[in-house]
């Protein structure tokens, strides 16, 4: 009897790993290998900056190499399919806005999935922030949304402006809607890409991110008009906002670390304890609000659940803006 109840008891222990005992096992040795941080946009845009920071803070905690995928191109959807598509194992994690990602949903008539809440599993937040109304001082010395408003209602068709996110197109559109300025947007595959235009003002004025204008700020190549944000951020106090001067919006941008949906709750739960102990330290929140952001720190449900109903809520911007998808 007792040689029967031994063999039983190695039979059971073999059919609960074939059940998925042995998946929970490899889950708390996670990571066992190197991890690949996917940026959405080239190398020496703002958005590569923040995902090599966090690259960076993150890698000693894992005690693997964490390796930087620039996949650019088609407003990110490039970067999330090839995420989306990859093994649910963690090794593969999207760090990019995922209002961006929430935007893309309505902003191409044909998306990479139907619903980027079910694609993709957002296991930690990172911050929040806004994007900006910029000029070059040199081609065109706007000091005010108001002055570029004036200015471009009589250039009329002739006016036009830069973007090279999903975000700083709606914000464009929304702008133009408020003031009835018919500027053409021009898209570039990154904000610095268009640099060289604006400073010939072949380019008007650029709607980008925060990373790329407080940079191009600090250096005196581009000045910061206004933001898209319902209210002033902690981090940029001084910036006003777009809605203070009397153009109505509040588009908020926020970054997360995204996986494929379907990893384990282990790995969803380990990520998101790196990112909070870098996200939460001084040195991040010092670095994020030198970029226009404050830190985000959320539990990977809220996350989700933030990423599900921005799907809804950037579907009424872009309807709202007028936008129409691409295709």
């Amino acid at each position: 009897m007792k040689s029967t109840s031994k063999v039983l008891l190695s039979a059971g222990l073999v059919t609960a790993a074939a059940l998925g005992l042995a998946p929970v096992a490899q889950a708390q040795q996670y990571p066992a290998q190197d991890i690949h941080f996917i940026c959405a946009f080239p190398p020496g845009s703002g958005a590569d900056v923040l995902v090599r920071y966090f690259a960076e803070k993150v890698r000693p905690l894992t005690g693997k190499n964490i390796i930087v995928e620039n996949k650019s191109g088609a407003g990110g959807n490039i970067a999330m399919e090839y995420v989306a598509r990859a093994k649910p194992d963690g090794y593969t994690i999207f760090v990019h806005a995922g209002s961006a990602v929430a935007a893309n949903m309505h902003l191409f008539k044909k998306p990479p999935f139907p619903d980027a809440a079910k694609a993709l599993t957002v296991a930690a937040t990172i911050n929040r922030q806004p994007f900006m109304m910029l000029v070059d001082p040199k081609a065109n010395d706007f000091k005010s949304v108001a002055e570029v408003t004036a200015a471009m209602k009589k250039k009329g068709d002739k006016a036009t402006y830069g973007s090279a996110a999903p975000t700083g197109t709606i914000m464009g559109e929304l702008y133009k809607q408020a003031t009835g300025v018919t500027a053409t947007e021009v898209v570039y595959k990154s904000a610095p890409d268009g640099l060289n235009d604006m400073a010939s003002g072949a380019v008007d004025y650029g709607m980008h991110d925060p990373v790329f204008g407080l940079a191009q700020q600090r250096e005196n190549r581009l000045r910061i008009l206004g933001v898209s944000t319902g209210q002033r951020l902690k981090a940029s106090p001084d910036l006003p906002t777009m809605a203070e001067q009397g153009i109505p919006m509040d588009l908020t941008g926020w970054w997360a670390a995204m996986i494929p949906a379907g990893a384990s709750p282990a790995v969803v739960e380990q990520i998101n304890k790196w990112f909070v102990q870098v996200v939460s330290s001084e040195e991040t929140i010092k670095f994020l609000a030198s970029f226009g952001g404050d830190n985000l720190v959320e539990t990977p449900e809220v996350a989700q659940k933030r990423l599900a109903d921005d799907v809804g809520k950037w579907g009424e911007y872009i309807r709202v803006a007028k936008i129409q998808p691409q295709g």
